[in-house]
């Protein structure tokens, strides 16, 4: 791989050794992927920030670096921690969780990230550029980057995306590509997708079947908007490696493909059966405690639904909405958190259903409205669930 004389430089260490480290890092993962040389990037956004995931390991890796006087050098967001950064004990989080979940955040705060903590940071106005480079690790804020605004990031791990943010660079390779960005599937719906629920399994089904490349999704019937492309985006991401998608008449760079670029690809039909089967084959019957939603976290629009929605109502059931801590300021001035938390909910910030330890809160089944949820609440935490769609929760 090609590196410039400053790039030797920081790997030699004269930039200190936290940069040596990152670069090293970066490099290696460039050498992987036959990359030829590194590309700077506008922003960067860390994943693997949760201690329920990272463990003790994780929070020593972090500290390491911030022992090293490691800094961010560009515009740094954080994924969702493992729980609510204030409101920590309302959930019942324990105070050991607590003590190393603060610490972690403590550590990346020092190095330069805003303390986001959100999977979802297009939705609080960090929208990226057409055509810039990117270094995100969450799987599905990666994916809309890539699909909606025409950004470029590899799905990056949470090191790699943290040693980006540190050298403001990444290895130019996959989805920096042009080539690596053009379609290798057509896939056609054959049904009408009517709410969130319908877009997050329409997505896990593609994923699923096409599993490795870029689909082209031909028009099909359904309201197609942020919130919709949001789920989209996170089915398929969860049941495949796919980083992009296009959209006919709906993402930037399925407008400018040639006619040329979609002859002889792979054809892949998708029916309603398909929909029904992939929802029987993530849920079970019904008998939750809880009511889990906001997989990816809400937007301002999903809170104002959900509170119009419970609004005069006492829910039977433990309502828990997940989101980030802008939307939430958003809502709490506009009167949705107290509609919600007035019949019963809660609505958590800074953390999600997936990272945070809701099986050592008593959490054991739950209604979800997401095949992200559905998904990860299964194999990571072995929680049961069961898929309804927001208004029949």
């Amino acid at each position: 791989m090609y590196l410039s004389k400053t790039e030797e430089k920081i790997l030699d260490g004269e930039y200190g050794e936290a940069k040596a480290l990152a670069l090293k890092l970066i490099v290696a993962l460039g050498e992987v992927f036959k990359a030829k040389k590194l590309i700077s990037i506008e922003n960067a956004q860390i994943a693997g920030i949760s201690y329920k995931t990272i463990g003790d390991a994780g929070l020593e890796f972090i500290s390491d670096l911030y022992s090293k006087n490691a800094k961010f050098i560009v515009p740094t967001t954080l994924n969702p921690a493992g729980m609510d950064l204030e409101k920590w004990r309302e959930i019942g989080i324990p105070e050991d969780f607590a003590e190393k979940q603060l610490k972690i955040i403590f550590f990346l705060e020092s190095m330069g990230a805003k303390k986001t903590c959100t999977c979802t940071p297009y939705l609080i106005g960090i929208k990226p550029k057409y055509n810039s480079h990117l270094a995100w690790a969450e799987s599905s804020a990666v994916i809309f980057a890539n699909s909606v605004f025409g950004a470029k990031t590899n799905r990056e791990g949470g090191p790699s995306a943290l040693a980006s943010a540190i050298v403001g660079k990444t290895a130019m390779y996959g989805m920096h590509l042009k080539n690596e960005r053009q379609p290798t599937h057509i896939v056609k719906v054959e049904t009408s997708i009517i709410n969130e629920l319908e877009f997050s399994l329409l997505g896990y089904v593609i994923g699923e079947k096409i599993s490795k490349g870029v689909p082209f999704i031909n028009k099909f019937k359904g309201r197609v908007n942020l919130d919709a492309l949001k789920a989209l985006g996170a089915g398929i991401a969860t049941s495949s490696g796919i980083s992009l998608f296009h959209l006919e008449g709906a993402t930037p760079e399925a407008k400018h493909l040639k006619k040329n670029s979609l002859k002889g690809l792979e054809k892949v039909t998708i029916e309603k059966k398909d929909i029904e089967d992939a929802k029987e084959k993530l849920s079970i019957e019904d008998y939750s405690t809880h009511i889990l939603l906001g997989c990816p976290h809400l937007s301002f629009n999903e809170l104002k639904k959900i509170a119009n929605l419970v609004e005069g109502k006492s829910l039977t059931k433990n309502l828990w909405c997940f989101t980030s801590r802008k939307i939430y300021e958003k809502a709490e001035k506009k009167g949705f958190i107290k509609k919600i938390e007035n019949a019963g909910g809660k609505v958590i910030r800074d953390t999600c259903m997936v990272v945070a330890p809701l099986e050592n809160i008593g959490v054991l089944n739950a209604q979800v409205n997401s095949s992200k949820a559905a998904y990860y609440l299964t194999s990571l935490s072995n929680i049961k669930v069961n898929l309804k769609p927001l208004e029949e929760i």
